[in-house]
């Protein structure tokens, strides 16, 4: 693979947006282990929040599949592999950031409604505060002598 090559497939496979419209991997050997990769994710997916139980085997999973990303990264950069074999990693390596992305983003959903309904109770808090203070009704000194 010619150098300029390779700096293609190290930039894609670094680009913020490398995983949109990506697809997630069938089955990847990962750690010298096969994993049906896309099954997996797709199975902790489907429920709301991991389990207690499941939360160590997710962690090890996202730790091998960092491991796995890494080396595959420096395949790329470092073996003298042809430019359709790199392709194919970082093609493999893009499904892993897929999985990883979609891994993480668990036990994280966000209650837009009620994380927007505590915005608002702490702005209204800070306000009557605000006002309190400012109208002197805080049992703190009055201003203006009432």
């Amino acid at each position: 693979m010619k150098e300029y090559e390779r700096e293609i497939l190290l930039e894609r496979i670094g680009k913020e947006g490398a995983t949109v419209g990506a697809e997630i991997p069938d089955r990847i050997d990962v750690q010298g282990q096969e994993l049906d990769l896309q099954e997996f994710v797709f199975e902790i997916k489907r429920r709301d929040t991991v389990p207690a139980g499941e939360r160590e085997r997710v962690e090890t999973a996202k730790k091998n599949l960092r491991r796995e990303r890494l080396q595959r990264k420096q395949r790329i950069a470092d073996a003298d592999i042809s430019f359709e074999e790199g392709e194919d990693i970082a093609r493999a390596i893009i499904g892993i950031d897929r999985a990883l992305n979609a891994l993480e983003s668990l036990g994280t959903t966000t209650d837009i409604e009620g994380e927007q309904q505590r915005k608002e109770a702490m702005d209204q808090k800070r306000w009557m505060n605000f006002l309190k203070k400012a109208l002197g009704d805080d049992d703190g000194p009055r201003i203006g002598g009432r």
